[in-house]
């Protein structure tokens, strides 16, 4: 309950960071922009050619791609930014900053985890949620509420499992400091724009059950079209949760690795 009230701090200063560098508004609108726009677009040029891709057609592939706008929005705003302020680039891993985050009297995963936010993020979050709602109302469908809560649910997860997959390649920064894992998924993140139908059967199995990006978006835009069976929400959340206990043994393991910058 401590950690909660300190929240609204966390996003505060966050906030008098990034408005210290307006200019980075407007390049992050931009960038916003002509990221939903090359990929709305491209699943129209795909669909201009066929009118289905392994069922998936273009109202619910445009789902697809909202809840992926939405999830990296998500990502963006609270998940990645204090990931990214540890592990990345001139992280404090590397600078030894990190020094300070242990000696503070707070959970040193959850204080990573959510001391950093990136609140510009809001308006990719809102431009992806439009998305969703454009596309739904495409379909043509009448959503039902055993629909809604799946979707929910499956989004939940996909979050969860998105911030346990960040979390375990973060951790592995501590026993290779010189390699960004984080990079190496982001490239396999991209794909999960599009349905995992469309890739090949071994890609499909990797993409939904090694490196699970397809559980992150494509699970919950089926239980939109009505296609999900409730048995893969529920392992969904298991799989959430057993990857999340699996990224917060690595991470404690690589604090036990971690050698101060003063030793």
């Amino acid at each position: 309950m401590h950690f909660l009230r300190l929240i609204p701090r966390f996003i505060q200063v966050s906030f008098q960071e990034e408005a210290a560098y307006r200019s980075n508004f407007f390049i992050g609108i931009f960038s916003s922009i002509l990221n939903l726009a090359t990929g709305v677009l491209g699943i129209i040029v795909l669909f201009s050619q066929i009118e289905t891709i392994q069922g998936w057609t273009l109202a619910s592939t445009l789902a697809l791609l909202g809840v992926y706008l939405i999830v990296s929005a998500l990502r963006s705003l609270f998940i990645g930014p204090g990931f990214e302020a540890l592990a990345g680039m001139e992280g404090d891993i590397w600078s030894g900053k990190f020094d300070f985050t242990l000696l503070r009297p707070l959970n040193t995963q959850v204080l990573v985890s959510l001391h950093k936010w990136r609140l510009y993020s809001i308006f990719d979050l809102l431009l992806g949620i439009g998305v969703l709602i454009a596309a739904v109302f495409n379909m043509q469908v009448s959503l039902t509420a055993s629909q809604v809560v799946l979707f929910l649910l499956a989004l939940s997860s996909g979050v969860l499992i998105l911030y346990a997959i960040l979390l375990t390649f973060s951790a592995l920064v501590f026993w290779s400091p010189g390699v960004l894992f984080t990079w190496i998924f982001d490239g396999l993140f991209q794909m999960a724009r599009y349905p995992m139908g469309m890739y090949p059967g071994w890609l499909r199995m990797v993409l939904t059950w090694v490196v699970p990006v397809g559980m992150i978006t494509t699970v919950p835009a089926e239980a939109l079209t009505g296609s999900l069976d409730a048995w893969m929400v529920a392992a969904s959340l298991v799989f959430a949760l057993v990857m999340l206990v699996i990224g917060s043994f690595l991470f404690r393991m690589g604090l036990r690795r971690y050698a101060s910058a003063s030793s």
